[in-house]
């Protein structure tokens, strides 16, 4: 089993950063992708960013627009993402998931909020 844990969410102004972190337990996430989705209230969960064991593979989904950046480092079990420029349209609660299998997101964390105001 692996738990993860989310935290360095926040209220942030409009054209702000933040640095989110997902630090993982209980087993080693060296071998698993990982992806960052979020949640606004009142819409589904969608996807934001991927970035596959090593690092050397990533993608986002097309909102970022070169704003994010996810990271990994395996050797501290931990994922991050780098949000710069924010918009008040980036508030969500923000999940870290864990991927054994291609498409199959086993693990969640319980999720960060983000708060940007204009």
């Amino acid at each position: 089993q692996v738990q993860l844990v989310e935290t360095g969410g926040g209220l942030v102004q409009a054209g702000g950063s933040l640095r989110l972190s997902c630090a993982a337990s209980g087993r080693t996430i060296s071998t698993y992708t990982m992806a960052w989705f979020r949640q606004a209230p009142g819409k589904e969960r969608e996807f934001v960013a991927w970035i596959n064991w090593s690092g050397g593979r990533r993608s986002y989904a097309a909102f970022v627009q070169g704003r994010f950046t996810i990271s990994r480092d395996n050797a501290k079990n931990t994922v991050y993402l780098q949000m710069n420029s924010l918009k008040p349209e980036d508030t969500a609660v923000y999940y870290c998931a864990a991927s054994e299998d291609p498409g199959k997101w086993s693990y969640w964390g319980q999720g960060t909020q983000v708060t940007v105001s204009s």
